[in-house]
């Protein structure tokens, strides 16, 4: 290209991005739901994957909240970040959000509902704070390896966004792929490069194996990377149009929700009345053949993308050593192959494995041939049929407050590892079926035991009978650190009768 031609195509550029920069307001939306079930022992259901580090050194969250930082510079990026998330993760999801020294507002999800209605959701709270905005909906829970390809076509999709098409990212497939859905591609588009975006044609379900051949053969069929770019509005019209119960159910909920600092809570009642639908089924595929609404784009994403649904997925995308093993904690392999170990404490030894799987927790572990990763989700749905606390939590739980770590428990007695940050306390609270004591280890505890209130030193300990109403509290500059010994008839956590929270608890 001469001179004259890269400078005209320059100009060209940089008023393109002039042009977006000028326009709407590009906000990022985190879709931070999920059911803890695809990365077990390491993922529950109070803790799933998203808020595990399981590339890099932060989570999959965290990673997932800066991702589109650079492109400020390239559209006016909206300073707060949109999250979706399930109540119960609120906390961990706000300290995990803030540690990556990100400004969030979380809307509160009271029951999952699936995508359609999450993203619903969040496009009546930018209409309600803005005229309108341009939506980029990120799941929670994947991994990119080159994030200045993403936000490249991000941009592109933002352009295509503002004209009111709804765009989604989809993925050259290298191999046939039977976990992924797939988006049949149109057309490259009159304004766009023969490798840019294509039109939509539909979506299609997760193949097998042979039809997922014939897909990748056909060059026809990209992998759908869940990642979607659309004007508020434009969703809001299109929602309302093909899903009229979601769009009533959802803006009700939003009518009758209300702000706590930065979380807002929708209306449990009028949510729960929506159906449950993915943004696939409940928009994507009806576009394809109804584009009254508004049609459909695919940009290509050629970033290095990641659904980490498998735990042969985290082992693909893993740094290995010469035998192809994968190891994370306290692991040694000895005359092993494409193997995942994973410890959590205790030191894994595999000898002579050959492509399996194997994390270790405190309370699981689990032991499964790489090519069955998939169906762990199995295991989990036959934890939770037999009420096994293995579904739910980790033996270490997070609290607004700090952690504790179940250490023993027994027939009528549980002994917990209790942390609370510095200023922190716990609710003000009682038990009708199990006492308490309490001995501090490390740090001052300030406590209330129903009219009194009294320091607790290192090496003390303070008892609290049952049904009388207490708080522990951390008033200095320190953690605290107690060893808290429970005996009783039922040891429950559901035994709690909250009387004060300032976390909002109930």
């Amino acid at each position: 290209m001469t001179d004259t031609g890269s400078a005209t195509a320059s100009a060209k550029a940089s008023q393109t991005r002039a042009e977006t920069r000028s326009a709407l307001q590009v906000c990022p939306v985190v879709l931070a739901g999920g059911a803890g079930s695809r990365l077990w022992p390491l993922s529950r259901e109070q803790y799933p994957k998203q808020m595990i580090n399981l590339v890099g050194e932060q989570s999959l969250l965290a990673n997932t909240a800066g991702r589109l930082d650079a492109l400020a510079e390239r559209v006016t990026l909206a300073e707060e970040l949109l999250i979706v998330c399930n109540e119960e993760h609120r906390f961990t999801t706000a300290d995990q959000v803030r540690a990556a020294g990100k400004h969030a507002r979380l809307i509160l999800e009271p029951v999952g509902r699936d995508t359609a209605p999450a993203l619903t959701l969040a496009a009546m709270s930018v209409v309600a704070s803005q005229e309108d905005g341009i939506l980029v909906v990120m799941p929670a829970d994947h991994a990119l390896a080159d994030l200045e390809a993403f936000q490249n076509a991000v941009a592109e999709g933002v352009r295509h966004a503002a004209n009111g098409q709804i765009v989604t990212m989809g993925i050259v497939p290298t191999h046939p792929e039977v976990g992924y859905g797939y988006i049949h591609v149109g057309e490259p588009l009159a304004s766009a490069e023969p490798a840019g975006a294509r039109r939509l044609n539909g979506f299609v379900e997760k193949p097998y194996f042979e039809l997922a051949q014939q897909y990748v053969a056909s060059q026809r069929y990209w992998w759908n990377s869940g990642i979607f770019i659309v004007r508020a509005s434009t969703w809001l019209k299109a929602i309302r149009h093909f899903h009229p119960a979601i769009y009533t159910a959802c803006a009700e909920s939003i009518e009758h929700g209300k702000t706590d600092g930065d979380f807002f809570r929708v209306d449990s009642e009028a949510f729960a009345r929506s159906p449950s639908n993915s943004i696939d089924y409940a928009v994507m595929e009806p576009l394809a053949g109804d584009p009254s609404v508004a049609s459909g784009v695919v940009v290509p994403l050629t970033a290095g993308w990641t659904d980490l649904g498998s735990w042969d997925t985290v082992w693909q995308v893993s740094p290995k050593d010469d035998e192809g093993n994968v190891a994370h904690g306290r692991v040694m392999f000895e005359g092993a192959t494409d193997t995942f170990a994973h410890s959590d404490g205790r030191l894994v030894a595999c000898l002579g494995t050959k492509d399996l799987v194997i994390v270790e927790t405190p309370d699981a572990l689990l032991v499964a041939d790489r090519s069955r990763a998939q169906d762990v989700k199995k295991i989990v749905q036959r934890l939770k049929q037999e009420r096994r606390t293995e579904a739910v939590a980790h033996r270490l739980v997070h609290r607004p407050w700090g952690h504790y770590d179940s250490v023993d428990s027994g027939e009528r007695f549980q002994v917990k590892r209790i942390v609370v940050e510095p200023g922190a306390r716990l609710s003000l609270q009682m038990h009708h079926h199990r006492a308490e004591h309490w001995v501090v280890v490390r740090g001052t505890a300030l406590v209330t035991r129903g009219e009194e209130r009294f320091i607790v030193s290192e090496n003390e300990s303070a008892y609290i009978p049952l049904g009388v109403s207490h708080r522990l509290e951390n008033p200095g500059k320190m953690p605290l650190e107690i060893i808290e010994v429970q005996s009783g008839s039922y040891l429950g956590e559901d035994d709690i009768v909250r009387l004060d929270d300032q976390y909002g608890r109930q």
